[in-house]
C-alpha cells in the first residue's frame, strides 16, 4: 500500500542535494549548498528547470501562502497566558489590502487593554499573526518563557502578555501608548519566503510611539529552527534591551 504513495516533494532536504548531473566537484556543490538557501547547484532539463526542482519551488510556495492565509492556533497564546485582542480588521481578506486598518486599534479595545493590563512596566510583550500564523504557533511556545525568565532574572518588570490577531508592528505604539512600558516588544510572523513559512521577527523600541517614525524600532528577525533559534534569539532580545534600558533609545539611534 504505502509504495503506492506519491512523495512528499516538500520532505526533501534541500541542504545537501546536489541535482547537477557529473557536477565536476561535488564536494564544492555540497559545501556551497550549506551557505545558502538560494536554489543552487539544481541542474536543469534543456532551457527549463528539472521536474523535482519545479515541483519543489511548487511545494514551498504553497507553504508561504497557507502561511499568510492561515490563523494561529489560540491554544498556544491561551496556555501563555496572554490576553487576546484584535486590531480593526474584520477578517483575513481586510487585513490583506487595508495595512492600515491592522496598525490600530477601537476604543473598546484599548479601553480593555488598559483595564487588564498592568502599567508602566520596564518591558512589554506582544505577539502578533502578521503574515505568518505559523511563526507564532511554533516559535512563541519556546521564546516567549525564556524572555520572561530572562527578563526577571535581570531584575525587570514585564506587563502582562498581548496577543493581537491581523496584527501589523505598528500595532506595538498603539498599545505602549496605552500602558507606558519603557521597552515595548512585538513578536510577528515574517512575510514568508520560500526558505521557510514560520519565520518570526521580534521588533523593539523605547518608549514606542505613535509619534516616531518607523527608525525607532530595532529589530531581531528570522527567527525560526532552520534560522536563529528561538532560544538563542532571546537571549540576544535580552541583551538588546540591557543597552535599550542603559541608552535610553532603540532604533537607528542605538549603538550595539
Amino acid at each position: 500500500m504505502d509504495q503506492d504513495l506519491v512523495r512528499d516533494i516538500s520532505s526533501l532536504d534541500l541542504t545537501e542535494r546536489v541535482t547537477i548531473r557529473q557536477p565536476a566537484d561535488l564536494q564544492s556543490c555540497v559545501n556551497l549548498k550549506k551557505t545558502t538557501a538560494a536554489r543552487i547547484c539544481v541542474g536543469k532539463a534543456g532551457t527549463r528547470l528539472k521536474t523535482e526542482t519545479y515541483l519543489r519551488f511548487r511545494a514551498d510556495h504553497a507553504v508561504a501562502m497557507d502561511a499568510v492565509w492561515s490563523e494561529v492556533d489560540e491554544k498556544v497564546v491561551d496556555q501563555l497566558g496572554f490576553l487576546k485582542v484584535h486590531s480593526l480588521c474584520k477578517n483575513k481578506d481586510e487585513y490583506i489590502t487595508r495595512p492600515d486598518l491592522g496598525r490600530r486599534f477601537s476604543d473598546e479595545t484599548l479601553k480593555l487593554i488598559s483595564e487588564n493590563c498592568r502599567h508602566d512596566a520596564d518591558v512589554q510583550i506582544i505577539a502578533g499573526d502578521g503574515l505568518s500564523s505559523p511563526a507564532i504557533t511554533s516559535n512563541l511556545p519556546d521564546i516567549y518563557p525564556m524572555l520572561l525568565d530572562g527578563l526577571k532574572e535581570k531584575g525587570y518588570t514585564v506587563g502582562d502578555p498581548i496577543f493581537v490577531k491581523f496584527a501589523r508592528v505598528a500595532t506595538m505604539d498603539r498599545i505602549s501608548e496605552a500602558l507606558h512600558a519603557k521597552i515595548t516588544i512585538i513578536l510577528i510572523g515574517e512575510r514568508p519566503g520560500l526558505a521557510t513559512g514560520e519565520s518570526l521577527s521580534a521588533y523593539m523600541a523605547y518608549e514606542s510611539s505613535t509619534k516616531k517614525p518607523e527608525s525607532q524600532r530595532t529589530v531581531v528577525s528570522n527567527i525560526h529552527k532552520n534560522g536563529m533559534p528561538p532560544v538563542e534569539a532571546g537571549a540576544q532580545i535580552i541583551s538588546i534591551v540591557d543597552a535599550m534600558m542603559e541608552a535610553k533609545t532603540s532604533g537607528i539611534d542605538l549603538k550595539l
